[in-house]
């Protein structure tokens, strides 16, 4: 595929590996939240123990899109190493420059994502 000039593929580079970086210091960051709700009902009321089983399910669910957003952009990456960045994976056409500065990681142009 062509090289692309209406992008700046080093800085669009530069955001995906600091986003990745700041994602996986947040991984690290939010694992005690993830552990399993203890059973211990003389210690915890069952009021607060509901509470406890919400905010480990909410932390899960963050941690599930943590690891989406993680893909995308190592697959960002991996289409800039083979030189496929900024062309949709779909069709093939080039993404638009706005779209990949809004969204680095954007694997489709604007058609297929409407399909």
């Amino acid at each position: 595929m062509a090289k692309r000039s209406d992008i700046d593929l080093e800085a669009l580079e530069a955001r995906l590996k600091a986003r990745r970086q700041e994602l996986r210091r947040l991984e690290e960051v939010t694992e005690e939240s993830r552990r399993p709700v203890e059973l211990d009902q003389s210690r915890v009321g069952r009021l607060t123990r509901m509470e406890a089983l919400q905010d480990q399910a909410m932390s899960l669910e963050t941690e599930r899109r943590r690891q989406v957003e993680l893909q995308r952009i190592d697959g960002a990456l991996d289409r800039i190493a083979e030189g496929d960045y900024g062309h949709c994976v779909h069709c093939g056409e080039e993404i638009a420059a706005r779209r990949l500065e809004f969204d680095p990681a954007v694997p489709i142009c604007i058609d297929c994502a409407d399909d």
